[in-house]
């Protein structure tokens, strides 16, 4: 344990990652990790604000819980009170299966034959278990995980509490008891005594002691149930005890409807049911798993993400057929991916059709069932047998254990499941929030309402290394935190004004609705996007410009008339606290800002020859002689043999050529010696067989190995560098692969002329004039040129993975010609700009691109210089447009063959939208980009306008008929100014 108290305990010992192979990183298709809170591995904070004065005090924004828990905990009441609905009435149940209730202590025969509850109004105190995930759209979202792993009670009477030893005051507490009374029951009388109120304590489970050590509040003690107290004078009993090991005359008081218990005894099941106890035996915080069955599966941007859940059968011949007797049979799954081409805001499970079946989707690496973007998640699954032995703890699973599963699975049988995705990880720590889900079911309506001034509950943190790593996790050995609402004065009047529904009594069907991304959200968003910046920038009002470049807005729209439109809109709906918003945002915009220093980069690229060796550079790369550049290649099917000219992987052979050209750069800069390129090579290692990809199994049979290629750079501080990366790998072709694009399943690597050799390109054309800049002594910092390899699928993010590892593990080491080797462990990045498709640009939104940082103070750091990259080019361009080689000349268009140089062009003025990560239209999820912000390496992606509908992306289309070459010199000239600035400042 810890030797610090509250949240600090968290971070004691930090960082652990210091050792090799100490933080390795799997695929994201593979496994999806933790979104991690507080510090990141390579040590940069999350903007998480942690409170010094508050040591036990664990902050949740408001915007969380208006717009995700709040109507996530009214649509998982709707499904429970419906559920109890049925179990108090006799009617069928679906969710809890007899054989959860055989023998259950919560739910006796005694209380069975009583049915139906007709005096019922199913309250619940129920506490959830729940945390924060990551999908693959690069979303940390509150997640429900459960019931509570800590038991029915515990976290209601934490509740009351804000820290050890420090209680609610008393006036507050009776007054959400007088407030339930009064909701459920229509009770005036606010002396709870008076009125029959009681509470009778838990007694402690002998299998899980720690349930019951939570004590409680001291205004309780004088409403305790006294053993002599006469049942006729009680008309209210609040009890999380089992109901048969309720007082006879209790029992009998309740089934005749003379008694109300408090919650609901039925609501109590869960932590009955036999077969999850056994299991809970072997897979810590198994007790969450059978409320979780109840409700649906949901991925939908607003709420709270719901996995799935439920029972497979896999047919055996012989062998037993499907029956629900421990649950409902969910034998498919629809499977989402980062490449889907929908928006991020966008509900996909209700876009997808296809249903795959749950083993395939769990551990089938044949081809067709992998398609193109489909790898096996049994890393993110727990799966057991239908006697409730543990089969799999996918996320700390070794191969050996995902192996002897599918051995088990394939010999047929039923087996329950759910997808776990590992929740918020705090330094060594995971934490769970235990809240409470204070509702009834209205008598009229009969719909869920959720009750909002409800005690939150506490969090725990659990280690995560050692013994629970293991799957011996001590509940009983946590950190102890409790939540704290914040309500920043501004967010809380923009939410007002534009956010969704926040009134927690309201009926759950109003709560739960798809309704919040209203006409307002933008402006709700671009509120979000300002405030959050100024934080970041270390509560410094906004340069304007970089104020408008966050802005989501038409983009002939100044700040100003975006400012004067929120007036007039927020005026109508709400005088004063509208007026008050737009004090504190006029308070976030700085006045004046001072003019961006000048270009240390545009003499070099604001010139038609750069323009022709941009051009020039991505058509030799796209469509020369390099055609297999997939890591997976060559893939060894009948369709894709026949398909190749040839059979071996071109990807290493590129790879050659850049580092030749980068040797020969250096050469001629005379720099050999200060400056020098090499590989950081390592071997490509999954859970499961490929052995179909000759890419995959030229590394496990020591015949290839894979690589990232690196150029050093040297500044004046060689303990710190700025990186400029991209990939130089390239996609199989969609249109080649899959049937309904008329493709024959043939998996073929595109020429990838945007994605990604516009800004592979980039980086060549930077080097002459980084090494020139170093020459000359105005680097403050190294400048590392890093090709990383592998981001496509199914390599996923193999490089970026490769490289963030041995960054936060201090072991990186640059290999060099003739057997050679830099140790690099001492650098520090101080920030990433990765380029990923810059050279096409957006038919239906012209002239715009995408800076779009991580969510950490330096990648801001990072996205500011890139906007005063941007400005200056932008301002240059008026000057360059007025001499004769470009005046009065038409908008560039694209090479109609793409094969002949496109004409002189006026410079495009660029417009840098600054897209943060919680920015839907951010797309540094479908990046290396994620992989950096994640392991807490400072990033910015540049991007075009990414349009998620057009052809030229991951198909035959991806070639120089697609690139638009005064729009991709622009931006690759911005980023190489971004670059340059970052690493000149001191």
């Amino acid at each position: 344990m810890s030797n610090f108290v509250g949240w600090k305990g968290l971070l004691d010992g930090w960082p652990s990652f210091g050792r090799p192979r100490r933080y390795p990183i799997a695929a994201y298709s593979e496994f999806m990790p933790p979104p991690r809170v507080g510090r990141k591995p390579y040590g940069t904070f999350d903007p998480m604000p942690f409170d010094d004065r508050d040591p036990f005090g664990w902050p949740v924004p408001e915007h969380q819980e208006s717009q995700e828990l709040g109507p996530g905990l009214a649509s998982v009441a709707r499904e429970l009170l419906r559920c109890f609905d049925h179990l108090g009435s006799g009617r069928p149940t679906h969710g809890i299966t007899k054989a959860e209730l055989a023998g259950n202590p919560y739910w006796p025969e005694i209380l069975a034959s009583a049915l139906p509850l007709a005096h019922e109004r199913y309250v619940t105190l129920l506490p959830l278990a729940l945390s924060r995930t990551q999908d693959d759209k690069g979303r940390v979202r509150w997640t429900l995980f459960g019931a509570s792993e800590q038991g029915p009670a515990k976290a209601f009477w934490q509740g009351f509490r804000e820290a050890p030893g420090r209680e609610w005051p008393a006036e507050r507490i009776l007054r959400f008891f007088r407030n339930l009374l009064h909701a459920v029951y229509g009770e005036q009388e606010p002396d709870l005594r008076k009125v029959g109120f009681r509470v009778l304590p838990e007694i402690q489970a002998p299998d899980f002691p720690y349930w019951g050590d939570a004590p409680l509040p001291d205004l309780v003690r004088p409403l305790m149930l006294t053993p002599d107290e006469p049942v006729e004078s009680l008309r209210y009993l609040l009890t999380f005890r089992p109901f048969g090991t309720l007082p006879e005359p209790v029992q009998r008081a309740y089934v005749t409807g003379r008694l109300h218990l408090l919650p609901f005894p039925g609501s109590l099941v869960f932590w009955g049911a036999g077969p999850y106890r056994r299991l809970a035996n072997a897979l810590p915080r198994g007790m969450q798993i059978p409320l979780l069955r109840l409700i649906p599966r949901h991925e939908q941007w607003h709420g709270m993400r719901v996995p799935q859940s439920g029972w497979l059968h896999e047919a055996r011949p012989g062998g037993p057929e499907p029956t629900e007797i421990h649950g409902a049979m969910r034998n498919t799954f629809k499977r989402t991916h980062r490449w889907t081409r929908v928006l991020r805001h966008e509900d996909e499970l209700a876009l997808t059709t296809r249903e795959e079946h749950m083993t395939h989707v769990l551990f089938s690496t044949h081809p067709d069932d992998i398609g193109l973007y489909g790898k096996p998640m049994a890393r993110n699954v727990q799966l057991w047998s239908d006697s409730f032995d543990l089969l799999l703890d996918g996320p700390n699973a070794s191969r050996a254990d995902i192996e002897q599963a599918l051995r088990t699975v394939q010999r047929g049988g039923m087996f329950g499941y759910r997808f776990y995705f590992p929740p918020m990880r705090c330094g060594n720590y995971e934490v769970f929030w235990h809240r409470p889900l204070a509702a009834y079911c209205d008598p009229g309506s009969r719909e869920a309402v959720v009750l909002s001034d409800g005690p939150l509950g506490y969090l725990t943190a659990y280690a995560a290394e050692g013994a629970a790593a293991e799957g011996t996790c001590d509940h009983s050995k946590s950190i102890e935190l409790w939540p704290r609402l914040l309500r920043r004065e501004a967010e809380h009047l923009a939410l007002s004004l534009y956010g969704p529904n926040k009134d927690t009594r309201a009926p759950a069907r109003n709560q739960a609705t798809g309704a919040s991304r209203t006409a307002n959200h933008a402006d709700l968003l671009n509120i979000e996007k300002l405030l959050a910046a100024k934080r970041l920038l270390g509560d410094q009002p906004l340069r304007p410009s970089f104020a408008r470049a966050l802005l989501t807005a038409p983009r002939d729209q100044s700040l100003h008339e975006w400012l004067a439109t929120l007036t007039a809109s927020t005026e109508v709906r709400g005088g004063s606290a509208a007026r008050s918003l737009l004090s504190f945002l006029h308070a976030t915009i700085a006045t004046e800002a001072a003019a961006p220093a000048p270009a240390l980069t545009y003499d070099r690229t604001a010139r038609r020859r750069f323009e022709v060796s941009y051009w020039k550079t991505i058509a030799y790369l796209a469509e020369s002689r390099y055609l297999t550049k997939n890591n997976a290649d060559c893939v060894d099917d009948t369709v894709t043999r026949k398909a190749l000219r040839h059979h071996e992987r071109d990807l290493d052979a590129l790879g050659d050529f850049i580092l030749g050209y980068y040797r020969s750069t250096i050469a001629k800069a005379a720099m050999t010696g200060g400056a020098f390129a090499g590989e950081l090579p390592f071997l490509w290692q999954t859970d499961l067989d490929y052995s179909w990809m000759g890419g995959w199994r030229g590394n496990q049979e020591g015949a290839g190995h894979e690589r990232n290629l690196m150029v050093v750079i040297p500044g004046r501080n060689r303990g710190e560098a700025i990186v400029m990366a991209d990939h130089y790998d390239t996609a199989y072709m969609e249109d080649h692969y899959e049937r309904a694009r008329h493709g024959d399943g043939a998996r073929l690597a595109a020429a990838g002329a945007d994605d990604n050799h516009s800004a592979t390109a980039a980086l060549m054309l930077a080097a002459p004039i980084f090494l020139d800049l170093s020459r000359r002594g105005q680097l403050a910092r190294d400048i590392w040129l890093i090709h990383l390899t592998g981001e496509e699928f199914p390599a996923d993010c193999l490089g970026a993975r490769h490289l963030c590892q041995h960054l936060v593990e201090g072991s990186l080491e640059l290999h060099l010609p003739n057997g050679h080797r830099r140790d690099l462990s001492g650098s520090r990045v101080r920030g990433v700009y990765v380029l990923d498709m810059i050279a096409h640009n957006n038919d239906r939104h012209r002239d715009i691109f995408q800076i779009a940082p991580g969510n950490d103070a330096e990648s801001f750091w990072l996205a500011n210089h890139a906007h005063l990259a941007n400005m200056v080019w932008n301002a240059g361009t008026q000057r360059w447009n007025r001499h004769a080689s470009r005046r009065r000349l038409p908008r560039g268009h694209r090479s109609p063959d793409g094969k002949s140089m496109p004409r002189v062009a006026p410079y495009l003025a660029l417009h840098g939208e600054v897209r943060p990560s919680f920015d839907p239209r951010s797309t540094l999820f479908n990046t290396d980009g994620q992989i950096f912000s994640d392991a807490g390496v400072p990033v910015v992606l540049f991007m075009e306008d990414y349009d998620i509908n057009r052809t030229g992306y991951h198909d035959s289309l991806d070639t120089m008929a697609n690139i638009n070459l005064d729009y991709g010199a622009a931006l690759a000239s911005i980023a190489i100014e971004s670059v340059a600035r970052a690493a000149s400042e001191d």
